[in-house]
């Protein structure tokens, strides 16, 4: 219990110095030749990746960045269509996004519509998944836990929603007699994230499923004891919030 509340605690840090990064906003403007808008990103790291959708998410531009540091690029916007986009910034645990505008060839840049999205951070300790969660609007978030019973197909075993509350600490205690492949699903604030993991508790950044492993439930004696006991604890919620 120690170890979950110093980790918390690391996960409070980490979320505030995020925090305080925020401020060194992003900008944009135009040069001399009124087509050229520059995008300017203050402490960007390399690997983040940077997009420019429309209004309906639609990906137009995708870039991963090369170098740490400041970000300075020129794009020439004036050619798209009149409507509503926005350049986003997926790095670390955040999610920022530059709201622009284009009509008769004018970029405006919406400084009051930027936003930034604090993605949800997801560990694995021994037999307990960690959470951790920062929402300034303090947004609804669900929350989902997913089981494979060895059938291929993702059963949820945990589902619950939070509301208006900005920090999120939550850990839930796994059973230590099932081995499978499990699935941690956040949705908050119009996106979802996704987190693969195994019966051994091993996190799987990859969106992509894991193959499925032979369940191995206690020991060669008492099999059938545990499996059944365990398949009972299963479907009855056999996890517990320790953080409320």
């Amino acid at each position: 219990m120690k170890y979950l509340i110093k980790k918390s605690l690391v996960f409070v840090v980490l979320f505030t110095t995020l925090l305080v990064k925020a401020n060194e906003i992003s900008s944009l403007s135009n040069l001399n030749d009124e087509k050229t808008t520059v995008l300017t990103l203050e402490n960007v790291k390399q690997g983040s990746k940077l997009y420019i959708k429309d209004a309906f998410g639609v990906v137009l531009y995708k870039e991963s960045i090369k170098n740490s540091g400041d970000y300075v690029k020129g794009f020439d916007l004036t050619s798209l269509p009149d409507g509503s986009y926005y350049f986003e910034l997926n790095r670390d645990l955040e999610i920022k996004t530059v709201p622009f505008t284009v009509k008769m060839n004018v970029v405006e840049f919406q400084k009051e519509l930027e936003t930034t999205i604090y993605k949800p951070f997801i560990s694995v300790k021994d037999n307990y998944v960690i959470l951790s969660k920062l929402s300034l609007s303090k947004q609804p978030l669900e929350i989902k836990i997913y089981f494979d019973y060895d059938t291929n197909s993702y059963e949820v075993i945990h589902s619950e929603k939070i509301d208006n509350k900005v920090n999120i600490q939550k850990a839930f205690k796994l059973s230590e007699y099932e081995e499978g492949n499990y699935k941690v699903v956040v949705k908050t604030e119009g996106r979802t994230f996704i987190e693969f993991f195994d019966g051994n508790f091993k996190i799987n950044q990859s969106i992509k499923q894991t193959k499925n492993k032979t369940k191995k439930v206690g020991n060669s004696n008492n099999n059938a004891k545990f499996g059944e006991e365990s398949i009972l604890n299963l479907k009855g919620g056999y996890y517990a919030g320790l953080h409320k």
